[in-house]
């Protein structure tokens, strides 16, 4: 891969997946976007590092584990624009409040939010934070890196094994990565990942990958095939599951 590529994939990943200050990037490089998937990972790596640097500093001000983890999901909010969270509610609201496919896709499209939404955040958000504490007392704020470094991998995984359930959408805009893309971004993902929590890191992905294609089982049935939405959806499902196998690996 040229440099001038992996320049242009990286910021591509980033502009996708994140709300970061970055320069207008130039029309030509939106073709490229589905092979681009492999820099999702690096994409994960840029928002979560300023939230475990707000986090060590509030532990270093005495604050507690609690207090640092609150602040460490608060800035990966801000910083993508609560993106995977709002697909989780949107998947969590079209899956159980609709019938049939075109139903459950309707329902995902509207912007407002329904019951099994805001329940979907609820525990999630707060299994999160709850999770988080416990990591941050057990091994410090750092091992976050690699589960948002490894959670990402899951949205090019689906988008390569599933179809797109509706032909409008960001998942549609982007398109379906190639094999190598994909398997690319998984293997920059494991690298990394071993760098930070060792060996844990093939327990993790492991976890995370069942949990993965357990939402892309459900979604085939429920709506054929993968969105925006469900893919926002499994990163934060994945995300959860890591930090879960972490404080008991």
């Amino acid at each position: 891969m040229l440099k001038n590529d992996i320049i242009r994939d990286i910021g591509l990943a980033l502009v996708l997946l994140t709300r970061l200050p970055l320069p207008t990037l130039p029309k030509a490089w939106f073709q490229h976007q589905a092979q681009a998937a492999w820099a999702f990972p690096l994409a994960g790596l840029a928002v979560t590092l300023p939230a475990c640097g707000v986090a060590a500093l509030a532990l270093s001000l005495g604050l507690p584990a609690s207090i640092a983890a609150g602040l460490l999901l608060t800035v990966q909010v801000l910083l993508t624009g609560a993106m995977h969270e709002d697909g989780l509610a949107d998947t969590a609201d079209g899956f159980w409040g609709g019938f049939s496919p075109e139903r459950r896709l309707e329902i995902m499209k509207d912007s407002q939010i329904g019951t099994y939404g805001v329940l979907a955040l609820i525990l999630t958000v707060g299994l999160r934070w709850l999770a988080l504490s416990a990591l941050i007392i057990q091994a410090g704020v750092w091992p976050m890196l690699a589960l948002a470094i490894l959670s990402r991998v899951t949205m090019p995984m689906l988008m390569a094994m599933l179809p797109h359930a509706r032909s409008t959408g960001l998942s549609h805009s982007v398109g379906r990565p190639s094999t190598a893309a994909w398997a690319s971004g998984l293997v920059l993902a494991l690298l990394l990942s071993l760098l930070l929590i060792g060996s844990t890191t093939f327990t993790v992905g492991a976890a995370m990958a069942l949990t993965t294609c357990s939402v892309g089982l459900l979604a085939r049935a429920k709506i054929g095939g993968q969105t925006g939405d469900v893919l926002g959806a499994s990163q934060q499902i994945a995300e959860l599951t890591g930090l879960l196998i972490l404080l008991i690996a």
